[in-house]
């Protein structure tokens, strides 16, 4: 018999904290990871995927702790020599980053679709679990707010994500297909269950669902769903959820992610701080556990991985 193989959907920087504890508990057989790709876009010329580096660098060992993005030990020639041109250097690419996406762009020219560039590029750094593209389609989120439409680069890197948010748009999410590796993945028999790591619901987990097929597949799935709160205290851990769904008239507690989430999955896991909300929680149809959710060292990631590991296996 197969081993049980979980999946993991992913953002960036929060979603990789927890991936990579996921990754020390379980073998590269049995575990992969579904990776947000709604943040890539074309720039100078390169194809750049945000999330999906963020995930790479971080189980190859790579990752730039301090900023949780690009790489450990980064050098900023290539960016002082663009802004002495007076290119666009609003957004930051480093000169060890640049070979990954030179390289990704040059393979993808060539024909090559992204799951596979992906596997040869996270294979090359020593990344052994599967990491895999929601979809080799492009899709693109776009941003509304006060002051307009915006690629989402440019509401979150460049302008920071001060304008006000009043909605969200995954534009090509509806033509999108899946990859045949992930509608492998989704029906293999021993699949025991998914976790949704702490990413922004709206901007990093969204677009994974915007895609028909692979939402289809995750709410009919026959395994445990469970997700981790990524709002502690009525705050996000990372990034601009909290700010959100202020702008969004969604009160920015845990409960409501939790209701946001609940007609596809089946767990959801709360920080201590928000031990009080446990019996809303729990009355959405949820099975709750409350833990240790904010992951400061590697023994946080591991522990929360396996609480959330534990879900799944005893879900009700």
């Amino acid at each position: 018999m197969a081993a049980a193989h979980y999946l993991a959907l992913t953002g960036g920087v929060g979603g990789a904290k927890l991936a990579l504890g996921l990754s020390r508990l379980l073998e590269p057989d049995q575990l992969r990871f579904v990776v947000n790709t709604g943040d890539d876009f074309d720039h100078l010329g390169l194809h750049i995927s945000p999330d999906i580096d963020t995930l790479i660098y971080t189980l190859a060992g790579l990752c730039n702790t301090e900023t949780g993005w690009g790489r450990a030990n980064e050098s900023w020639q290539f960016m002082t020599a663009l802004s002495q041109l007076n290119g666009e250097d609003w957004f930051r690419l480093g000169d060890r980053d640049l070979a990954m996406h030179i390289e990704r762009t040059r393979r993808l020219a060539a024909g090559m679709d992204l799951t596979h560039v992906i596997r040869e590029l996270a294979g090359a750094l020593g990344v052994r679990h599967p990491i895999l593209p929601m979809t080799d389609d492009p899709v693109r989120t776009t941003v509304d707010t006060a002051q307009g439409e915006l690629a989402f680069q440019h509401y979150f890197v460049r302008d920071r994500c001060a304008p006000a948010v009043t909605g969200v748009r995954f534009v090509g999410a509806e033509q999108a297909r899946l990859s045949p590796s992930l509608s492998e993945a989704l029906r293999d028999p021993a699949l025991a269950g998914v976790i949704v790591c702490p990413s922004n619901p709206y901007l990093s987990i969204d677009p994974i669902l915007a895609v028909p097929p692979l939402r289809a597949a995750l709410t009919n799935l026959q395994v445990p769903v469970v997700a981790v709160s990524p709002i502690v205290a009525g705050a996000a851990i990372k990034g601009p959820t909290a700010k959100m769904m202020r702008e969004l008239d969604i009160p920015n507690t845990a409960v409501e992610i939790a209701r946001y989430y609940r007609s596809w999955i089946d767990g959801f896991i709360l920080d201590e701080a928000d031990r009080a909300l446990k019996d809303e929680v729990q009355a959405l149809g949820l099975a709750t556990v409350v833990t240790r959710t904010v992951m400061v060292s590697l023994e946080d990631r591991v522990a929360l991985a396996r609480e959330a590991l534990q879900l799944i296996d005893q879900p009700s």
